[in-house]
């Protein structure tokens, strides 16, 4: 491999490191110290890459913010007339509750790791832009409503199967996210190939 490429390797392997500590089942637990030996690498390429453990952990949650974003807009991209509400909201689910590890870095990590405490109120717009952006509603605030609302759902279903607190099956729990967003797309339709 060329310089570059063995850089951008050790990144990777630093970020997947801290996806595994950082969406730990026992809260979050990221030090440079912690990150370095989960990712076979010293302290030196850490700070090759990283200014400190909280940039890192920011880094961390911002890679996971864009693998959930690039899942939705794969799936809305990719999916049908007939599956264009299910598609989305499978993706989401794959993507969160597949990797137990991203979900949680993505939904709970924010709650407790000081670093990215804002970062979740940060994030949640450019999701509400991505539901907003498919409603055809004429009315730019009931657009914004809908879209804060189903996001708020969502965030707080997910968040709940994630903790344990929701312990419905996984298949009655998928089919209530989608009746969820398909009675929002009642009230404005959704055009799929507007979302990019």
């Amino acid at each position: 491999m060329t310089i570059d490429e063995r850089r951008r390797h050790r990144h990777e392997s630093l970020l997947a490191a801290g996806i595994e500590l950082l969406g730990s089942p026992d809260g979050p637990a990221v030090s440079v110290r912690g990150v370095c030996r989960s990712a076979g690498l010293t302290e030196r390429y850490f700070y090759e890459s990283f200014d400190d453990r909280d940039a890192f952990v920011r880094a961390v949650y911002a890679h996971v913010g864009e693998q959930a974003r690039q899942a939705i807009v794969h799936a809305v991209e990719s999916s049908d007339e007939r599956d264009r509400v299910e598609a989305p909201v499978r993706a989401f689910v794959e993507l969160v509750l597949d990797s137990p590890s991203v979900g949680r870095v993505l939904l709970l990590a924010p709650l407790s790791e000081s670093a990215i405490g804002g970062s979740g109120a940060a994030l949640l717009p450019s999701f509400v832009e991505l539901v907003q952006a498919q409603l055809t509603s004429e009315d730019p605030d009931d657009k914004r409503l809908i879209a804060v609302g189903v996001v708020g759902a969502l965030t707080a279903l997910f968040v709940g199967y994630l903790d344990g607190s929701i312990t419905t099956p996984r298949e009655k729990f998928v089919a209530h996210c989608v009746r969820l967003v398909s009675g929002a797309s009642e009230h404005a339709m959704i055009e799929p190939t507007t979302f990019r």
